[in-house]
């Protein structure tokens, strides 16, 4: 019983402000006669007409599989080359000035080099969405891998601990926090650059769709799409907390335990 009203309370806390939001913009915007602000009213019955049909599989699928790609290879990238870096000073003391370099330059700012580079396909907006996302997956990785106890560190090699052991083991742990942090950065600003390599030369794809209906002044059919990245975005980071949660449980019950608190058993 403690558990439901736990889950419910839960459940509350986040759908509460979505829909308080939802039915301001309901009664505000009823009987709405400005033609790029219609009433809330026809932009979710334009929604389904427009959503709930072939576009699912021709234009958000699409776009959804460029970011699983574009974030896996920045996930795998970003924490592989971070934990080279984090875990050796000489390394990390050389690469320092490019990675703060690479870092400042804004990702949109790549897409025209990386149109002459692969082209009009899906490469590019595959790489445009990594050449974004693996800058705080890998700056967060190697704090992370640096913050790692020195006697932990220190034990493992006394007690002759492989390398590879001692990454699985101390090292991945101890980061996996300060890791995560970086990845959940990194899908926010995956789902904006999703949007935005699909403005450019592109044929499918929910950024290709909006911009052809605000062209074309179909404006109720703009909205629509826009309020369907904010749902699609909204899944995305529940799903991901969901997987960090059952990730981290270990941490998190270390975090209760030093607030005089007991984890909850799920």
């Amino acid at each position: 019983m403690t558990r439901m009203l736990s889950l419910l309370r839960q459940v509350f806390v986040v759908l509460a402000l979505p829909v308080v939001l939802l039915a301001v913009w309901w009664v505000t915007s009823a009987g709405s006669e400005n033609f790029y602000l219609p009433p809330l009213s026809e932009i979710l019955t334009t929604f389904g007409e427009v959503w709930f049909s072939g576009r699912i599989v021709s234009d958000v699928l699409p776009s959804l599989l460029r970011l699983a790609a574009g974030y896996t290879l920045a996930a795998l990238v970003g924490v592989g080359l971070g934990i080279a870096v984090g875990s050796s000073k000489a390394l990390r003391e050389t690469v320092e000035p490019v990675l703060e370099f690479g870092r400042a330059i804004p990702p949109p700012v790549l897409v025209p080099v990386l149109m002459l580079i692969a082209g009009h396909g899906n490469s590019m907006k595959i790489l445009v969405i990594l050449s974004g996302c693996i800058w705080p997956i890998l700056l967060n990785t190697v704090e992370g891998v640096r913050a790692v106890d020195e006697v932990l560190v220190d034990t493992g090699r006394t007690f002759r601990m492989r390398a590879r052991s001692r990454l699985h083991h101390l090292v991945l742990p101890a980061a996996s926090p300060q890791i995560f942090a970086g990845l959940r950065q990194a899908l926010s600003l995956g789902i904006i650059l999703m949007v935005i390599s699909e403005m450019f030369a592109a044929s499918s794809g929910l950024g290709f769709t909006i911009v052809q209906f605000q062209r074309g002044f179909a404006i109720p059919e703009m909205w629509s799409g826009i309020i369907l990245l904010g749902i699609i975005g909204f899944g995305l980071s529940l799903l991901f907390r969901l997987v960090e949660s059952r990730a981290l449980r270990w941490y998190e019950g270390i975090r209760l335990a030093e607030r005089g608190g007991s984890p909850s058993k799920t």
